[in-house]
C-alpha cells in the first residue's frame, strides 16, 4: 500500500516541485494539495493522509497552527506531519515539534532524503531531522528549559526502564540501536516506548527528545558529540 501524502505550500514552485518530487517516487502518492494552512486543515480531514509536508510560513492560518488542528481533530491515528521550511530559526523548530510535528526538515534538503524521511516518518519509529534540527532543538532546549508542561509527578510515574528509554530516545537512538544498547527486544523496546509516550501524553518521538533536553534528563553540551539521528 502507497503512502498518501498531503503537500502544504503556499509557493506554487515549491508545491509542484514536492509533488513532482512524490509522484515519481515507489511507494508514494499525492493525497493532495494545500496554498495554506486553512486549506491543509480542509484538506487533511478529507483525504486523510498518512503523512503531511508542512511549510511554516503561510498566509492566514500558518503551518504550526494547521498541525496544532489538524492533530487535535484526529487523535485516533493522526497523520505525522514534517515541517518543511526555508526559516532555520529555533524557535520555528522547537514550537513545530512541540505541536506534534514529527519531524522537521530544511527545504534544501536533498530530494533522495525527503523521500527517506516520508517513509520513515511514515513508519511511526524513528525521529528524521538533519544534523542542523537537532542542534537547533539543543540550544533552544538549553535557552528555554521547562518550556513544555511536563510535571516533575509525569516523570517520577515512569518506570526506571522507561526513564532510560526516554533518555535513549532523547539522544536519538532508534527503537532498534535502544535494543542494542539495552539488551532487549526491538518489540520490548517498542513497548517501553509507547508506554512512556502514552504516560507523558506525547504523540511524537520528536516532542519525546523536546521533553528529554526541557526536565534535564539530557544536559546538552556544546562540544558533545553528535548522537546517531539519522
Amino acid at each position: 500500500m502507497n503512502i498518501r501524502v498531503l503537500v502544504a505550500d503556499d509557493q506554487d514552485l515549491i508545491r509542484a516541485g514536492l509533488v513532482a518530487l512524490l509522484t515519481a517516487a515507489p511507494g508514494l502518492e499525492v493525497a493532495g494539495e494545500a496554498a495554506d494552512g486553512a486549506q491543509a486543515v480542509r484538506m487533511a480531514a478529507e483525504t486523510r493522509p498518512d503523512v503531511i509536508l508542512m511549510d511554516i510560513k503561510m498566509p492566514g492560518v500558518d503551518g504550526i497552527s494547521a498541525t496544532h488542528q489538524i492533530l487535535r481533530a484526529h487523535q485516533e491515528d493522526p497523520p505525522r506531519v514534517i515541517v518543511l521550511t526555508t526559516f532555520d530559526l529555533p524557535e520555528y523548530v522547537y514550537t513545530a515539534l512541540g505541536e506534534g510535528a514529527a519531524g522537521f526538515l530544511l527545504k534544501d534538503t536533498p530530494p533522495d532524503r525527503i523521500i527517506t524521511a516520508v517513509h520513515a516518518i511514515a513508519a511511526g519509529d524513528v525521529l528524521i531531522s538533519p544534523h542542523i534540527t537537532y542542534q537547533l532543538v539543543e540550544t533552544y532546549a538549553q535557552h528555554h528549559h521547562r518550556a513544555t508542561a511536563v510535571e516533575d509527578s509525569a516523570l517520577r510515574a515512569l518506570t526506571a526502564r522507561e526513564t532510560e528509554v526516554l533518555r535513549l530516545v532523547g539522544n536519538g537512538l532508534t527503537n532498534a540501536q535502544i535494543a542494542r544498547r539495552l539488551v532487549l527486544s526491538e518489540a520490548t523496546v517498542k513497548t517501553h516506548v509507547k508506554r512512556m509516550m502514552g504516560k507523558l501524553h506525547l504523540t511524537s518521538r520528536a516532542q519525546a527528545v523536546v521533553v528529554a533536553y526541557e526536565t534535564g534528563l539530557i544536559v546538552a553540551a556544546a562540544n558533545a558529540p553528535h548522537p546517531n539521528v539519522k
